[in-house]
């Protein structure tokens, strides 16, 4: 009994070392199936956008979730108002009340081409927009980034800050198209203005402004100024945002890849990587080709039917795959509709792209019937071997596009009009012997004369009688 006495509290002993061994083991166990979960979720909440933003690749762009159509691009258009006057109608504009959230900082994501072009597009626009100050160039800067990363401007920066150039009166940005780009800034101002700009493509966000899409100075009063939601006043400026879903975060994309930015010929002056290039964005291609042929042609196939490329959704696929049929998103900037070529077409030599706007007339096979291109809204054609690549609008869905990029009109062929043969024939009812049949229908070559026996059976009404020589 002594030994079992002495046996027995070595026992329990080593039991409840045992015991507090494997509780150990199963909370460190515990520890660590929490610690994955929670860094988990911590990189799984890192890709949910906040504030409700949708996280979005280089080709897919917000879409309103009751299908809301995106807003029209319209050109500036002032009216008569005396500046003192354009004040007094401004001040009596109310500041919205909504919330005004800072913009997402933006990361330029292209090559560096494309970043130097996009830093002197973005620098042009500080510059002559809000002259040698900081504040104000930051607050220019920070609308155009908006309207990139919004779905109804250009996909590019230069193409957002020169959109419009082409008309004398209505582009986007009045530098672009008054003449103003004729003077010239300092060489340092120039330089502090490019800096702005490279620190705006790299992350550096202007709070104030949030969302804006549009502003004025103070002393002109556009028409649209009443339809939109007044944000702010920077100094004599006045930011404004679309009301509604497409003025809310969710309606920016959070990430664009750019895949060119095109050179500008009026900033040859002052930018080198602008110059010898023409004026590729007024051309309607990018500098060379609107296609990357260094990359390799995506691999489409029936089950890519339906699927967003860009601005759109792929509605058919030509046989060999150099033709494809889109439904293109209304609203917004048509010159939008490019990327969907420059994406569909990349690295093919040849490649056509017919796209409409109306979901309901887009034709889902080829080949396309004549009647359904007179509704179409955007082509696009190149065969690289013949230095062949057009893009074409239909101007009368398009109103602004230079006529020379308009298609040509198509009015759908009328049906050939009916023999007055064939019209009696209708109007007599007469139904012919399914045997009878004209010997001209049965023979080649000439005409022959018809016997009688065979011509009495095509008299109406008529008894079949022999005629006597």
């Amino acid at each position: 009994m002594a030994s079992n006495g002495m046996i027995a509290p070595k026992t329990s002993f080593s039991g409840f070392l045992l015991g507090r061994w494997r509780l150990a083991l199963a909370v460190i166990f515990v520890l660590a199936l929490s610690g994955a979960l929670i860094l988990v979720g911590l990189n799984n909440r890192s890709n949910v956008p906040s504030g409700g933003e949708a996280e979005l690749s280089a080709n897919i762009l917000p879409k309103a979730p009751d299908n809301t159509p995106l807003p029209a691009v319209e050109p500036l258009v002032l009216d008569a108002s005396h500046p003192d006057e354009a004040r007094q109608l401004n001040a009596e504009i109310p500041f919205s009340t909504a919330p005004n959230p800072a913009a997402r900082p933006f990361m330029f994501k292209g090559d560096a081409t494309g970043l130097a072009r996009a830093t002197d597009c973005l620098a042009a626009a500080m510059i002559y927009e809000a002259g040698d100050d900081a504040k104000g160039q930051r607050s220019v800067g920070q609308v155009v980034l908006n309207r990139l990363r919004h779905p109804a401007f250009p996909k590019t920066v230069c193409g957002v800050v020169f959109q419009g150039q082409e008309r004398a009166t209505g582009c986007q940005f009045t530098f672009t198209c008054d003449g103003a780009m004729a003077r010239r800034p300092s060489a340092a101002a120039w330089e502090r203005a490019r800096g702005n700009a490279a620190r705006m493509l790299v992350g550096d966000v202007f709070a104030p402004v949030g969302y804006s899409t549009h502003y004025h100075t103070d002393w002109v009063m556009p028409y649209w100024s009443k339809s939109l939601d007044k944000v702010t006043a920077v100094d004599t400026h006045l930011f404004f945002r679309w009301q509604g879903w497409w003025g809310t975060p969710p309606a920016f994309a959070r990430q664009l890849s750019i895949a060119a930015e095109p050179a500008i010929a009026k900033l040859a002056a002052l930018s080198s990587v602008h110059t010898d290039e023409g004026d590729a964005l007024l051309a309607g291609t990018l500098p060379g080709s609107l296609i990357n042929d260094a990359s390799a042609p995506a691999a489409l196939g029936p089950a890519d039917i339906g699927k967003r490329i860009g601005p759109g959704r792929l509605a058919a696929i030509e046989p060999g795959g150099t033709g494809f049929v889109m439904t293109l998103d209304p609203g917004g900037d048509p010159a939008r509709y490019a990327e969907a070529a420059a994406r569909l077409c990349a690295g093919r030599a040849q490649c056509r792209l017919l796209a409409w706007t109306n979901d309901k007339a887009t034709p889902r096979s080829f080949p396309v019937a004549e009647a359904s291109l007179s509704t179409m809204s955007f082509s696009y054609i190149r065969m690289k071997d013949s230095g062949l690549e057009r893009i074409l609008y239909n101007c009368d869905e398009f109103r602004d596009v230079p006529r020379v990029k308009c298609m040509v009109h198509r009015t759908p062929s009328a049906p050939a009009p009916k023999l007055l043969a064939d019209e009696r024939i209708e109007k007599s009812r007469i139904n012919l012997p399914a045997g009878a049949r004209p010997v001209a229908d049965m023979q080649r070559g000439e005409l022959v004369p018809l016997k009688r026996e065979d011509a009495a059976l095509f008299r109406p009404n008529a008894e079949v009688t022999t005629a006597t020589p």
